[in-house]
């Protein structure tokens, strides 16, 4: 049984405010979604025969709302696929939310690589660490780096680094696929910068 820690339901409830419901939207890359789940991505997701069952109903989609055993479905997929994979319950909030935040958008690879670059960039040419290696993978010594940032008081400077490379993704997607720019101000609205905003978006989620 998937424990739902308070602080993931907190910043849970921050992500919903970006993933909204169901959409099927057909410039959306990620194909039909619901609550930010991409069918595309995860065919295999057991929410999907309960979402396919309810589209025969008048109330569809939100009728999908009052289904206690999908939401709980929801929660488990996005605690156990990304809260869990960055060992974020052990992390300070501001940042086991922006974790989250940006690998339920990107995904768990592009995140990890995006908290690579950032430590390798911050470890004072090797001196605090040794370069890791930029692949994608969270393991021991990803991990390692981040705590060394955090307690060593770069916390703030690791948050801007990794909404400059968020805000980078966004850019270089659009400049790729131009039919992306059709969501370009709700991607950007991601993209925290200023200190006062990353305390905005953690105070949202202390108090969801």
């Amino acid at each position: 049984m998937t424990t739902m820690t308070p602080e993931f339901t907190r910043a849970y409830a921050v992500l919903m405010g970006h993933e909204g419901g169901y959409s099927n939207h057909p410039n959306d890359r990620g194909g039909e979604t619901y609550k930010g789940i991409s069918r595309k991505y995860h065919p295999g997701w057991q929410g999907w025969p309960m979402i396919d069952a309810a589209k025969a109903l008048s109330g569809f989609p939100a009728c999908l709302e009052g289904n206690a055993l999908l939401q709980t479905l929801v929660r488990v997929f996005y605690k156990g696929t990304f809260w869990d994979h960055f060992y974020c319950d052990s992390l300070p909030p501001a940042l086991a939310v922006e974790l989250f935040e940006q690998s339920v958008n990107l995904g768990v690879a592009r995140t990890t690589r995006h908290v690579q670059e950032a430590c390798n960039a911050l470890n004072r040419n090797g001196r605090l660490y040794a370069d890791l290696k930029v692949d994608g993978q969270f393991g021991r010594l990803t991990l390692q780096a981040l705590s060394f940032l955090v307690h060593g008081g770069d916390l703030e400077t690791l948050m801007t680094a990794l909404n400059v490379m968020q805000g980078r993704h966004y850019l270089a997607e659009m400049a790729a696929h131009t039919e992306q720019e059709e969501f370009a101000r709700g991607w950007l609205s991601r993209v925290e910068l200023t200190t006062d905003a990353r305390r905005r978006h953690c105070s949202n989620a202390q108090a969801a």
